[in-house]
């Protein structure tokens, strides 16, 4: 698929686009299902961490949390995918939001029933994440279908802002509920998902693609041929996977909050907000600006910015160094991306995207959760400090190793004529 080229950018369209998507309802209602399904995210994934971390004081508890949201993701990411190529995106999005609601619900119930042990949390986990590998692959397939070609750049750009809006504001009122309301931070996190719920069932657009392709097998692993049959999808998702596998930090700040900063919950709140802070900066600035050239030498930038702040936060036992490292990591992390969603998205036919799209968001959940646990497995055996260190480091290691491996993915110059 060819994007098309020439005419808007390069003759200062790019507001005309603006006021299109501002226009544009289903668009807004789409901003609307993920910034209120990323606040429930938020604030349920603090409270859980915190309060997994006060009851055992172990900080391999936190990698089983990670693990627990990332096992169902990769034993539904095919059946997931499949489903946003031919089911209604709408509806997939409304019932995996109501699921996320039923798990908020679930977690109030279990810490008011005073269990002792943790192993309740992490079977309830598991179906949050479940509801997270269908509505990631549904909710990363239905921007194309909503907004025109030539905006797609920039609604991706807004689209990431307001998801990192939601990583600002969601951690930190996560923190100051569980200083204030205790345990009611489930309440309001099921109270977000079932508003993403109700918008999710308002988009008019009708988001069932029929992909003509034999059933069976073939279609079923149709999306993971064709990253492998493009390589510069397969680079822009596996490096994602491999820097924030290593790279990855969320999952073992409770640690850092409680026993190296000593800042308690509100400034685990902040911590949890901070890279979010520095990605809304860049993502406003990149909805804002004309398409860029060279994009690919500024996606291996981003990746290597990203190892060092790593290895900064790692080393740094000053609150506002820390915050400051956690904001880098954030921007950063932006910038790749904003490049990676458009490129993965433009380059892939509708009828494939949802399991191309599937197959991205096992990725991402993958790094991140994995991420976590890769985090809490080794802060148990080496140390937090050298865990988060030495991930910093492989991530710098991995960027130069796909900077070779994958040399089309370098030389990535307009994101809106990917082919």
């Amino acid at each position: 698929m060819t994007a098309r080229s020439g005419g808007a950018e390069e003759t200062g369209q790019a507001p005309d686009e603006r006021r299109s998507l501002s226009r544009n309802s289903d668009f807004l209602l789409f901003i609307a299902i993920r910034l209120f399904n990323v606040l429930g995210i938020q604030m349920l994934t603090v409270a859980v961490g915190w309060q997994v971390y006060q009851m055992t004081r172990n900080p391999l508890d936190l990698g089983w949390v990670g693990l627990s949201q990332f096992a169902p993701v990769l034993v539904l990411f095919l059946l997931a995918g499949l489903a946003a190529d031919r089911f209604d995106r709408r509806k997939i999005l409304a019932v995996c939001n109501a699921a996320h609601a039923a798990v908020a619900g679930l977690l109030l119930i279990y810490t008011y029933s005073r269990v002792s042990v943790v192993w309740p949390i992490f079977l309830i986990l598991v179906v949050h994440g479940a509801a997270r590998s269908f509505f990631q692959a549904a909710s990363q397939a239905i921007l194309p279908s909503i907004v025109p070609v030539r905006s797609f750049p920039n609604a991706v750009a807004y689209s990431s802002s307001v998801l990192k809006v939601g990583q600002l504001v969601g951690p930190a009122m996560g923190g100051v509920l569980i200083a204030v309301a205790g345990d009611w931070v489930y309440l309001a996190a099921a109270v977000t998902f079932a508003v993403a719920a109700g918008a999710s069932a308002l988009i008019a657009v009708r988001l069932t693609i029929r992909a003509r392709e034999a059933s069976g097998w073939e279609e079923i692993l149709g999306g993971i041929a064709y990253i492998f049959r493009r390589r510069i999808v397969l680079g822009a998702i596996s490096i994602d996977l491999v820097a924030v596998l290593f790279g990855g930090v969320v999952g073992i700040l409770p640690v850092f909050a409680s026993d190296i900063l000593h800042v308690g919950p509100e400034g685990l709140g902040m911590m949890r907000a901070m890279p979010a802070f520095g990605a809304i900066f860049v993502g406003i600035l990149l909805a804002r600006l004309p398409q860029t050239r060279r994009m690919g030498p500024i996606f291996f930038v981003s990746l290597t910015v990203f190892g060092a702040s790593v290895i900064v936060f790692s080393l740094s036992e000053i609150f506002w160094l820390s915050l400051a490292a956690l904001a880098v990591y954030g921007a950063s992390d932006m910038v790749s991306v904003y490049i990676r969603q458009t490129l993965v998205q433009v380059a892939t036919p509708d009828g494939m995207r949802g399991r191309v799209s599937a197959v991205n968001a096992v990725s991402i959940t993958a790094s991140n959760e994995l991420g976590d646990f890769r985090a809490g497995v080794m802060a148990a055996g080496i140390g937090t400090v050298p865990a988060v260190f030495l991930g910093g480091v492989a991530t710098l290691a991995a960027a130069a190793l796909w900077w070779r491996v994958f040399p089309s993915l370098g030389r990535v110059d307009r994101l809106d004529q990917v082919e």
